[in-house]
């Protein structure tokens, strides 16, 4: 059961963010807009919110997910993997130290990107992508068996559709993984129940559980009809001002 989210809204420097997206700049009031509906829905799955202040230095640091791992009392503050998000951890490890978590952290040469950590229940899925390197999660790997978690690699180096590995793939729990198509499952998977999401509608398959809701992007009816038609109840939400910046739901919150 989650209790609390670290949120950041979108600061007026947003637009300047990274992007490999071709579907146009984002528009600043309508994200803002989108990220408060955003902060309504943690609130009504019974989470309280802690709205950091945008800082506009940092144009991606709305997606604050990327900037730690959190699991029960444990939290650790990565090391972005995109040098112009380095500086969005200043701070972090103080913040989240009065929340009562024990800190560890990626150092150099390592790079984690949140968004490349999938945990389901004591295990971790890492992915090795542009933003994760090598280094950074055998040193993720490491603090991970500390506090008593195993862990395992997917390489999605090579899977240019995704930037991050829960760009593909979400756990919903229940023993059920949401993957797209074209993430090539490797076998430590196959004790799960995966749940195909359709080419058409990949985006979404950023989902995040929490507690009784599955968060889901607005605009994907299929992917709705089968979460419902699984006994999930899912909260449709707007992300097309995120969808932009490369952003999806899981990416807008930390959630412990």
């Amino acid at each position: 059961m989650f209790t609390r989210a670290i949120v950041r809204p979108p600061g007026a420097s947003y637009a300047a963010g990274l992007t490999s997206s071709t579907e146009g700049v984002p528009d600043l009031g309508r994200a803002i807009a989108q990220h408060h509906e955003y902060c309504n829905a943690l609130r009504e799955c019974g989470l309280s919110v802690h709205a950091l202040q945008p800082d506009e230095r940092y144009p991606d640091g709305t997606f604050v997910e990327d900037t730690a791992v959190i699991s029960g009392a444990m939290a650790v503050v990565t090391r972005p993997g995109a040098p112009s998000r380095e500086g969005e951890i200043q701070g972090l490890a103080a913040l989240l130290q009065g929340f009562g978590l024990s800190v560890e952290e990626i150092t150099a040469p390592g790079s984690v990107d949140g968004g490349d950590i999938c945990q389901i229940e004591k295990h971790f899925l890492i992915g090795l992508s542009h933003r994760t390197n090598a280094e950074g999660a055998r040193q993720l790997a490491r603090i991970l068996e500390r506090y008593g978690y195993s862990s395992s690699e997917i390489d999605i180096r090579n899977n240019k559709a995704l930037l991050h590995l829960k760009s593909g793939l979400s756990y919903l729990g229940e023993n059920r993984l949401l993957v797209v198509p074209d993430l090539i499952v490797p076998e430590q998977l196959s004790r799960y129940q995966l749940i195909s999401v359709s080419a058409e509608e990949g985006y979404a398959a950023n989902c995040v559980r929490i507690n009784d809701r599955v968060l889901v992007a607005a605009g994907y009816p299929r992917l709705s009809a089968s979460l419902e038609r699984l006994g999930y109840s899912a909260l449709a939400l707007p992300m097309s001002e995120f969808r932009k910046m490369d952003g999806g739901l899981s990416c807008l919150s930390l959630r412990f």
